[in-house]
């Protein structure tokens, strides 16, 4: 699977939690999350179809974007927003798709500093 499809397998799991969390967390915490699936989503669909020279700051954002999205789920589940067996799920499947960003943004960054010698 390529990451844009791990992260909307990922977005696909968060929705089916989204409207069982309290409403008090649901329009605050539970937005912002779903706010940054979708920034950090669009981000990485950008980076793929962007030039090799473009695509290091487009990742390091959507890096950045994704781990304010982790920040934010360790957030609800320890309001109490999500359970544990939720945010276990979640959180599987968001190191996933991680391990891929983050090894992706690592070839990116030797290519670039290989292209600058």
């Amino acid at each position: 699977l390529s990451i844009v499809q791990k992260l909307v397998a990922v977005y696909k799991l968060w929705h089916e939690f989204l409207p069982h969390i309290p409403k008090t967390l649901r329009y605050t915490l539970g937005e912002k999350i779903d706010n940054c699936f979708i920034d950090t989503l669009e981000l990485i669909f950008v980076a793929q179809y962007a030039k090799q020279e473009q695509k290091l700051p487009i990742l390091q954002r959507a890096n950045t974007k994704f781990d304010t999205l982790k920040f934010f789920t360790q957030l609800l589940w320890e309001t109490r927003g999500i359970s544990t067996n939720q945010y276990g799920a979640l959180g599987e499947k968001l190191s996933e798709a991680g391990k891929m960003l983050g090894g992706w943004l690592r070839k990116i960054m030797i290519q670039s500093q290989r292209a600058e010698q």
